[in-house]
């Protein structure tokens, strides 16, 4: 049984990173990827949020990481679940879904 709801983030930009030119934008990945979670796992709660690096929310966490990922030249999108990076440009369900059922998320 879960406990609460696992928070993912999905840091990204409007304009795709030079390496993830044939890849789905960072809005598209956040998009899909919400969808698949709920198709994956119905009836269990989680939250999802989008954070654009190059104009984050004042909340002073997703602030710094935005800077981080343009500091580090991460590719983008970066997915993290409870702050662990689950994916970088081109996540991966799976790995998604393996970090999900870490947290007691159950599919159906």
């Amino acid at each position: 049984m879960m406990n609460r709801q696992v928070e993912i983030t999905i840091y990204g930009a409007e304009v795709l990173c030079p390496s993830c030119v044939n890849l789905p934008s960072s809005k598209e990945t956040y998009e899909w990827l919400g969808a698949a979670l709920t198709r994956k796992y119905p009836n269990q709660p989680f939250q999802i949020s989008y954070v654009d690096i190059h104009n984050p929310p004042e909340d002073a966490d997703k602030k710094s990481y935005a800077q981080r990922v343009i500091d580090e030249d991460m590719f983008y999108p970066v997915v993290l679940i409870e702050d662990e990076v689950v994916g970088e440009g081109n996540p991966k369900l799976k790995t998604v879904y393996a970090e999900m059922e870490k947290h007691g998320y159950k599919p159906e």
